[in-house]
């Protein structure tokens, strides 16, 4: 297999896979508690990534300053965070739209830049503005599901950019791999008794589909998909990489509409045009130069490099999106 191949097959994986998890986020929440389901997931995919970590690294990949650990235990309190609220939204709102919002995360990445007094190119700025037109019409009163779940789910959308924007500032562990294991860990660890208190779960009453849900978000969401994303990181320019961005959101809506018969509106569809185009807007201004892109990305050289930071809320181990 050529290099070339190889760059689209692990950018298809990204592309399905993370376009896939809003599905499995709705079909584990059929039957198994939100909170309850969010902290098992990310405790199981946690040690699982631990695991892999301590065996293609070596151990010494998760020694971690303490600091490092505090810094990586924030950001998974944030993007953990973000997934449960998605997980208690989506038994109210539709996956693909869930998706089209979560999409409009390089829009609030943007927004903070420039609340902390970055200057994101003016183009970045103008797609920002018509990008959140969009998201108006996706989140109107009347849309086809609760104001409040809706607004649960812009909520996500914002938390997830808040943990993306501050990873990109915190001194978190430099291998990619070990910080997010640890960002998931004690995500999943705060979840977990919350979840597990709050809602008394009976293993008993988990369908066959919910099961399959949740072990389809622990192994391909949290452990495929990111090692697919983080050897793109590695291997193929920034730019490509980042359209996933707005290539999940339209697999999220064609696999709802399959999977579960999910309906689409007019005004869902010029929403989702607006922000989708306002996305491709902001990751193309956004996309570092070429001898930038030359660079070994990992996680490390996006985190020393001021810019925009993608992550989605479909993946809990996207470094640069996913809880999702």
């Amino acid at each position: 297999m050529t290099h070339g191949t190889r760059v689209w097959v692990a950018l298809a994986a990204v592309y399905v896979i993370w376009g896939s998890t809003y599905l499995g986020i709705e079909l584990a929440g059929e039957t198994i508690p939100p909170l309850f389901a969010v902290g098992t997931r990310f405790v199981a995919a946690g040690l699982l990534m631990a695991a892999l970590t301590a065996w293609r690294r070596g151990p010494r990949a998760l020694r971690v300053r303490p600091v490092e650990l505090a810094a990586a235990a924030l950001v998974g309190v944030l993007l953990p965070g973000a997934n449960a609220i998605l997980f208690v939204a989506e038994r109210h709102v539709a996956t693909g739209l869930s998706a089209l919002i979560i999409g409009a995360v390089p829009l609030w990445i943007v927004l903070l830049r420039t609340l902390t007094g970055d200057r994101p190119p003016l183009g970045a700025i103008a797609g920002v503005l018509v990008g959140f037109g969009g998201l108006a019409l996706l989140v109107r009163p009347g849309g086809g599901a609760p104001l409040w779940a809706l607004l649960l789910v812009v909520a996500s959308s914002l938390l997830w950019a808040l943990g993306s924007f501050l990873s990109a500032r915190l001194p978190l562990p430099r291998d990619a791999f070990a910080a997010t294991a640890y960002e998931m860990l004690a995500g999943g660890a705060i979840l977990l008794p919350i979840g597990a208190l709050a809602t008394h779960p009976h293993l008993g009453a988990v369908s066959a589909r919910s099961g399959f849900g949740w072990v389809y978000l622990v192994t391909f969401g949290s452990v495929v998909g990111y090692t697919a994303y983080v050897w793109l990181l590695d291997n193929a320019p920034l730019g490509t990489v980042a359209t996933y961005a707005y290539v999940n959101p339209v697999v999220a809506i064609g696999l709802g509409a399959l999977v579960l018969h999910e309906s689409l509106t007019w005004t869902i569809g010029v929403g989702a045009a607006l922000v989708l185009a306002c996305v491709a807007l902001v990751v193309r201004r956004e996309t570092p130069p070429p001898e930038a892109e030359a660079m070994a990305a990992g996680a490390a050289a996006p985190r020393d490099r001021p810019g925009l930071q993608l992550r989605t809320p479909t993946d809990a181990a996207a470094r640069g999106d996913s809880v999702a």
